[in-house]
Parts: structure tokens; sequence; C-alpha cells
């Protein structure tokens, strides 16, 4: 466990740079270019795991950029936190895109009725006029802040280390995020629900074996899921996309479970109004998976999408 002093150590002296031991760096100017000099772009593993979200990287996992992303992990290098959450916040606004827009004029957020789990139902407050009738489902594709979502790390491995690496970076991002001018926050809301093995030495239908059904969200942050905005599934390293797509498949389930309705007294029945909704979504053009993610390395080979 590493004690305090040894955390201020770090940040006020740095011992050597994170990416090639260079002096008195945290991160030297030719490995901060190599981690956050290149436009992050969308990767994708081969073979591509079911339900794997759309995930842009910022970097290659490679020389520079895996020797800073270890000493951050598994040297405890906290200094690191910053140039990493940088580049991971270039590889959300990567995702976000055009995505990340308002719905039609006058459709209400989750934060404008009363929410209950399952099919219950939501009212909005007295004199909200132009939204009765309104159907907002637990889409996470609210006006609220984009949502970084931590991918969780077993509790072994966060004792070992001393810290939380995936959660450290994404604070880190998100901080990089409201400093540009995009409202974000960091939710951890999944654990894992059993123990899994080592997921090094294992190959790609190995770890999705381990993985699947591993994840869920914690009782109660469904609400918080629906009354926010995108949600983005972030982590340092995407190998196989194993994990991040059995968060995506657990973040899902979780949204898929809440509903919002706004009472009309007509006697709508609720599938009818959702029809109604969907369909309006996709004439928008605001339908389409509410969940993508966003890391700061992934394998070279998984950049060739982006090749002719």
């Amino acid at each position: 466990m590493r004690g305090w002093w040894q955390d201020l150590t770090d940040l006020v002296l740095p011992a050597e740079c994170g990416g090639c031991g260079r002096p008195r760096a945290v991160l030297c100017p030719e490995c901060r270019a190599a981690l956050s000099g290149a436009a992050p772009c969308r990767v994708r593993p081969v073979p591509e795991p079911a339900g794997l979200p759309v995930v842009h990287a910022a970097a290659p996992y490679e020389d520079e950029v895996r020797a800073t992303l270890l000493a951050h992990k598994e040297r405890g290098a906290l200094a690191l936190a910053a140039p990493l959450g940088a580049a991971l916040a270039g590889a959300v606004r990567a995702g976000l895109g055009p995505v990340r827009r308002p719905g039609p004029a006058g459709r209400p957020t989750a934060s404008q009725g009363r929410l209950r789990l399952g099919k219950g139902e939501a009212w909005g407050g007295p004199g909200r006029p132009g939204n009765g009738g309104a159907v907002v489902r637990g889409s996470g594709a609210g006006r609220g802040p984009v949502l970084l979502v931590p991918v969780p790390s077993a509790r072994r491995a966060v004792r070992a280390r001393g810290h939380d690496p995936a959660r450290r970076i994404a604070l880190a991002a998100a901080g990089e995020l409201r400093r540009t001018g995009t409202p974000a926050r960091v939710l951890g809301v999944l654990r894992q629900r059993r123990a899994v093995a080592d997921q090094s030495g294992l190959n790609s239908r190995q770890r999705l074996a381990n993985l699947t059904g591993a994840l869920e969200v914690v009782a109660g942050a469904e609400l918080l899921l629906a009354e926010g905005g995108r949600v983005v599934l972030v982590d340092d390293l995407m190998t196989t996309g194993a994990s991040l797509a059995e968060a995506a498949r657990a973040v899902r389930a979780a949204q898929s479970g809440v509903r919002a309705v706004r009472w009309t007294g007509d006697g709508v029945e609720l599938s009818e109004v959702e029809g109604r909704i969907a369909g309006r979504e996709q004439a928008g053009g605001t339908s389409g998976d509410t969940v993508c993610s966003a890391v700061v390395a992934a394998p070279p080979d998984a950049f060739e999408i982006n090749r002719n």
C-alpha cells in the first residue's frame, strides 16, 4: 500500500517520465505527443464480441503509450492521471461526435418528472405546458452532462495496486471535458456481481466467457443513468473488447428497466405511446444506441478499421 507521502512526492518531484524514463518529467513532450498528438480514432477488435458499443481510442498500445499506462496502473505513478485523462477526454469527444444533441423541441427530460422503476408512472409539476403526453425513455440520452462510467477492476486488483486506475483517469477526463466546455461527470455505478479469473493469459473467447454476466449496475443507479446525458463507458485499455461489451450489456439492461411516463388522462396504452415516441425519434434522427465507449489505448491492429 502506497503511503500518502509517496503520492505527494510523485506529484511534486516526479522521478522520471512515465513513457521513456527521462528524469524530472511527469511525461516528456515526445511521449505526450505519442499519447495525445494524433486525432482519436474508432477502433474494433478482431474478433469483435457481440454487443460491443462503438469504441474510440486516443493512441495505439505500444512503446511509450504502453509504458505510460503501466507506470500509472502498476507502479502507481499517479501524476500520469492528468495526461492520460486528457487523452481519454479526446477519445470521449470523438465518440460523442454529432450524436450528442437534444431531442425534439418540447420533449421533457427524465428530471422533469418523478421516476419509478419498471412500468410505474411519473407526473410533472403543475404549470409545465407543452410536454404532456410524452414518454421519457430510460435511454440516458437526455440533456444532462455526459456520464463517464468506468469499467470496474476486481477488488483484489484495486487493493494490490493501492488505487483504481480507470476511475482515476475517468475523473481526470471529466475535469478536462468540463474545462473545455463539455459538461461531464463520473458515475462509478458498475460492480462485479461474481468473481472473475485473472484476464492475463486468456484469449478473446476465454475472456468473453470469463466476463459474461459478471457486471451489474448498483441498485438505485438506474435513475442516475436515465436522468443524465449520453453514457460513455471508459477504460484505460481495450484488448479484446470483452470488458466493454459486458459493461455495455449491464448498462443497457439497467436502462431498459426505467420508464418515465407523463400521464395524459386519455387512457392511451403504454405500448402505444412508446411506439409514437419511437417513431418521432426515428424521424428526428435521434434513435440508436445511447451507449458508446472510449479508451486511452487499443492494440495497433484495432486501428485497421480506419484504413482503406
